[in-house]
């Protein structure tokens, strides 16, 4: 067999890295169930007729078929793809269940999606993602679009990474405010706006003219309107100094305020608003979040999501919801690529139990039952070659103890290879120090 190329965007992390990610995954998990988020897995796939609902993302999704499929191609319920997002699936699932849940609903799913994008750094084909999402019958309450940042932010703390900053924006405030100053097609404004980062302002305005019939003046006042920006509800008073009155544009900036300040009473600094967060999915109706990580601004946003109305309905009852999602394989990408995160041993391995003799590996099998039994991460020795020649073998693969069972009624020893210190030790009471039980990242 010839040496395999490898595929881009599709990650293989070594066991180390991979470490990196069970931890981090842990950590998100806990902050989760913390906030009483209860987890849910979707299948993988899910009809195309769904997936396709956003024509953005038509070009992006994985079609599954089979080696021999019909030459016709797939139809109806075998039309299928592989999920882009969780929120898709997600909806679908509420509607199917919804007679055998509990409003409102408070999910948490931990899974991997599928884009046919450009791989580059950050960005992936196959990555993982974790998201929350409240979703509740025909009415959910503002509030619940405040909770979120909390629970991101206490999530995103509890790793081992950079500080970050949610901006948070609502957009009821662009819809209300383009129309206020008589722009009639809001969804093409807040899609140019969207690419106010990638382009500059003066290409955003000619594309305010082209798709969404603005002049001049509606574009500036539209430009306007995404350069405010603040760590506190003092962009509501911006707003306001714009002199555009709408309903809807009062009902965002209220809800935006509400968001702004509860994360500032529970952590000061985590959120700010800023009106050119636009997010460029259709299904978000209220407000809208993305991520930074200081230090890492020009990869984009690393956690992003938002409130959204009419993504999931049957018949006259509809299922509004909020959620957000932290992109875990970007992230942890971002971090491996700048050599930011490391973990004090390649292996889960605390100890490894030497063998005196192949004679006697049923000896060395017991010890390490025994510490196994009590939490201790234990392997033994793969040969019973010369005793120096095992504790190399245990520092290459980074485990800092060497157990060697007692000969002919000799008590039993472990040594900490890294300091020479050897004692004696019943296998049914030692304990390593907490800091060398489990591998620690950093």
């Amino acid at each position: 067999m010839s040496k395999p190329t490898p595929i881009s965007g599709f990650p293989e992390w070594t066991p180390a890295q991979r470490m990196i990610e069970q931890y981090v995954l842990d950590r998100i998990r806990d902050t989760f169930e913390l906030y009483g988020f209860a987890p849910l897995e979707t299948r993988a796939v899910e009809p195309l007729d769904q997936l396709l609902r956003k024509g953005e993302t038509s070009k992006e999704v994985y079609l599954i078929r089979r080696l021999q499929a019909d030459a016709d191609g797939p139809a109806g319920d075998d039309a299928l793809g592989l999920h882009f997002d969780l929120t898709v699936p997600f909806a679908r699932y509420v509607l199917e269940n919804a007679g055998k849940l509990q409003f409102p609903f408070r999910r948490y799913q931990i899974q991997k999606v599928w884009r046919g994008e450009r791989p580059q750094e950050g960005r992936y084909r196959e990555f993982l993602q974790a998201d929350i999402d409240i979703v509740d019958r025909d009415t959910l309450a503002p509030h619940h679009e405040a909770e979120m940042p909390l629970v991101i932010g206490d999530a995103l703390r509890s790793l081992p990474i950079p500080p970050v900053t949610i901006q948070v924006n609502n957009r009821k405030i662009c819809e209300g405010f383009y129309r206020g100053i008589g722009l009639t097609d809001p969804e093409s404004a807040l899609r140019a706006v969207d690419k106010l980062d990638k382009i500059g302002p003066a290409k955003v305005a000619e594309l305010l003219a082209q798709t969404a019939g603005a002049n001049e003046a509606q574009a500036k006042a539209v430009l306007s309107l995404a350069e405010i920006s603040a760590p506190d509800a003092s962009f509501a008073d911006a707003v306001r100094a714009l002199g555009v009155s709408d309903p809807m544009l009062d009902e965002g900036v209220e809800e935006l305020v509400r968001v702004v300040e509860t994360a500032a009473a529970h952590s000061p600094g985590l959120c700010v608003a800023d009106l050119r967060i636009a997010r460029g999915l259709d299904y978000y109706t209220g407000t809208v979040y993305e991520t930074q990580m200081v230090g890492y601004e020009r990869f984009g946003s690393i956690c992003s999501g938002g409130r959204y109305d009419n993504l999931a309905s049957a018949g006259a009852t509809r299922f509004p919801g909020v959620g957000i999602s932290i992109g875990v394989t970007r992230l942890l990408g971002l971090l491996f690529g700048a050599g930011a995160l490391s973990v004090s041993r390649d292996v889960p391995t605390c100890v490894l139990v030497a063998v005196t003799s192949e004679e006697q590996r049923a000896a060395s099998n017991r010890v390490a039952e025994a510490l196994r039994s009590r939490g201790v991460p234990t392997e033994v020795s793969p040969s019973a070659a010369k005793f120096g020649k095992q504790i190399r073998y245990a520092e290459r693969r980074g485990i800092p103890y060497v157990w060697f069972p007692g000969v002919d009624g000799a008590a039993d020893e472990v040594k900490d290879i890294r300091s020479g210190e050897q004692a004696t030790a019943a296998a049914g009471e030692w304990t390593p120090p907490r800091a060398d039980l489990r591998p620690l990242v950093s």
